[in-house]
């Protein structure tokens, strides 16, 4: 057996997981590096190597595969910082990425600002083209108007180009045409079809996912290709593999052909472990708490399956891909507190980032973050901060939380119990929008806290929602990184369907899925060697419905009574009626074909038999107390902890309040029942 390693790259740390021919779990950490993500992976792997007893080459010559999540397509995005990129399209339709649907974000904002197309409509150029919604030609590729857009693109020196030609979801034979002459006339650049990243209709979400990808792909695949390249000199022979938004794995050429599916790369992998988890007996119900430096993660486990959405908007740019249903808050360690417009506290969203990070790290920062306030009220220890890698100024921490509260008149410790108050509620409302908005009751979920600051924060948000249950697993620090491999190979094929009647006759439902399915396994069949599964879905609506909803499809009959049959149980179980005598639409169909990957043996962490810990005051709403400080990895199975006390490891810190009462569990978390 070889090693198998995860990694999982934050706006803060990259955390490091790696599994061991014998099935014990290491966990490592290091700052990440945004100029160059690839050079922080390298640290960390090199700190898991340290921790394992092995050099760096050692390390990767033993492992078979590392599976990585990344924020590069996400920054980019964020920080408009993409490749420059421009769109051909049919002529009369360059604007359609700027009208998008015709909405605002608050549409009784007479003063909100209409949003920047991410491609300047000056590189959106007409080409003269058009087909009919039935595929047939209406005007035919004029080749002169092609030539003379790409001139145009030669000139501007583009970098990407994305193709958006009218009704190309029904027959993309003028994209691919389109697609030759660039490549001929630009062969460096970036080139992207929408029928091939998004073949469906709905025009404003083809092209702008089209756009995403094209505005991206070239900085992740030159992310992608450098950190192949460092892994091989530094002596890695095997596969990497990307985690996708949707929750599977895929290798690096296909992370750079669907760039705009590594959007949620690395949230991904929390929510693939809060699946485990609930395999492993935590509940099938789940609430994902996954609280970092930079943001915290918030998504849904229900009946032991993770929720799947469509039209996600990162950066503000829609991207309709299908992929997982998470909620980002810019709300983390590193978020900074400071007086807002109105003269109130305001903790986030700008976060103080790996770099110069909060003022406690005593690399220049200045500004109190959530983590100076956890350092004033007694809740981290300084000198035993990543396992007393990096030591705290409380000092520092202490100054920058008082100049705050000097603003209000108040002290540190009282400014600090306000920022520790405050970002709770701010992540309470997350588990809000995520549960009570999508019709979820969060008080029969178990809230699965985890990312290295949760343990701090997770029972306060629990209390607040009136949630009785908290987890935090051992590898809270490290669960996305671990969760990456105990994810699946997956490729996914979608769709659209679009005739004179609402849904097809029953033969041409069953060829349509058999379709589908035998073209997501011959994608999936060049990636691995192995039994290969498959699954359906479809996007259906009532006949006067606008928005259709997705149906999963497994086990159903493709037939029009067994696809009418499962969207009227979906329809119920999301909206609690269905409409027995309207008629059903089925909008677009999907498949997947799905292949696991060994993800090595079931084990644990190595246990830490350090010497019992001295208690530490820390600062509640009613005062100062005297708390038991508890050795979290080394607490034996069944062990039961009272609150107020903490429970600390090397990665991870956990707050208990009066009235909490842990219990660890052998499996592998610490479970709080929160008062």
């Amino acid at each position: 057996m070889s090693w198998v390693i995860g990694v999982d790259v934050g706006g803060t740390f990259t955390d490091v997981v790696g599994i061991a021919p014998d099935g014990r779990e290491w966990l490592a950490k290091a700052p990440s590096t945004p100029g160059d993500q690839s050079e922080g992976v390298l640290h960390g792997l090199a700190n898991l190597a340290v921790a394992a007893g092995l050099t760096l080459g050692e390390l990767l010559g033993a492992t078979a595969r590392i599976v990585h999540g990344t924020t590069v397509a996400t920054n980019a995005l964020l920080e408009r910082r993409g490749a420059r990129t421009a769109m051909l399209t049919t002529e009369g339709h360059r604007d359609v990425i700027a009208m998008r649907e015709g909405l605002k974000p608050a549409r009784y904002d007479l003063r909100l600002p209409a949003p920047i197309p991410l491609i300047p409509r000056a590189l959106r150029l007409p080409v003269r083209e058009r087909l009919r919604p039935d595929g047939r030609v209406e005007t035919p590729l004029d080749a002169g108007s092609l030539a003379a857009a790409i001139r145009t693109l030669r000139e501007a020196e583009v970098d990407s180009v994305a193709i958006c030609f009218l009704h190309s979801w029904r027959d993309d034979r003028h994209e691919k045409l389109a697609a030759e002459a660039v490549r001929a006339f630009l062969p460096h650049a970036f080139v992207t079809c929408s029928a091939e990243v998004l073949p469906e209709i709905k025009e404003f979400e083809r092209f702008s996912t089209a756009a995403v990808n094209a505005y991206v792909g070239p900085v992740v695949a030159r992310y992608l290709t450098r950190l192949e390249a460092r892994l091989r000199e530094a002596g890695f022979g095997g596969p990497v593999f990307v985690i996708l938004s949707h929750g599977g794995v895929a290798p690096i050429s296909e992370a750079v052909r669907l760039a705009a599916a590594t959007a949620l790369s690395g949230p991904a992998g929390g929510v693939a472990a809060a699946v485990e988890l609930a395999r492993r007996g935590l509940g099938t119900e789940l609430v994902t708490f996954d609280m970092g430096g930079t943001s915290t993660d918030i998504a849904l486990v229900q009946e032991g399956a993770a929720a799947l959405g469509r039209g996600r908007e990162v950066g503000g740019e829609r991207i309709a891909l299908e992929s997982l249903d998470i909620v980002t808050l810019g709300a983390g360690g590193g978020s900074l507190a400071h007086k807002g417009a109105g003269g109130t506290l305001q903790v986030g969203p700008r976060s103080a980032g790996a770099v110069p990070g909060p003022a406690a790290y005593g690399a220049g920062g200045t500004e109190p973050a959530v983590t100076d306030a956890n350092l004033v009220l007694g809740y981290l220890d300084p000198g035993r901060f990543l396992g007393g890698a990096r030591k705290l100024d409380r000092d520092a921490a202490r100054e920058a939380v008082a100049r705050l509260g000097a603003q209000f008149g108040i002290d540190a410790e009282q400014a600090a119990l306000g920022i520790h108050a405050l970002v709770n509620a701010r992540m309470a409302d997350g588990v809000r929008v995520a549960t009570v908005r999508r019709g979820v009751d969060p008080r029969g979920s178990v809230l699965l806290a985890f990312g290295g600051a949760a343990g701090l924060h997770a029972t306060e948000v629990a209390r607040d929602l009136g949630m009785a249950r908290v987890a935090v697993p051992l590898l809270a620090a490290g669960l996305s990184a671990w969760g990456m491999l105990r994810t699946e190979l997956r490729a996914q094929v979608t769709r659209s369907v679009l005739g004179t009647e609402a849904m097809p006759e029953d033969h041409a439902i069953a060829a349509l899925f058999a379709g589908l399915e035998a073209e997501a396994r011959a994608r999936l069949s060049g990636w691995v060697e192995g039994d290969i599964a498959t699954s359906r879905g479809a996007e259906m609506r009532y006949g006067e419905q606008v928005f259709e909803i997705a149906v999963p499809l497994d086990g159903v009959e493709p037939t029009r009574d067994g696809l009418r049959a499962a969207f009227a149980a979906r329809h119920r179980a999301l909206f609690t009626y269905d409409l027995p005598g309207e008629e059903v639409v089925l909008v677009g169909a999907r498949a997947a074909a799905r292949a696991a990957l060994p993800a090595g043996a079931v084990a644990s962490l190595p246990v830490d038999t350090a010497a019992p810990l001295p208690p530490r005051r820390i600062l509640l709403a009613d005062g100062w107390v005297e708390a038991p400080v508890h050795d979290f990895s080394g607490l034996p199975d069944g062990a039961e902890v009272a609150g107020p006390a903490i429970a600390e490891s090397a990665t991870t810190t956990v707050l208990l309040r009066p009235g909490d009462v842990a219990r660890m569990d052998g499996r592998g978390w610490l479970e709080i029942a929160v008062a």
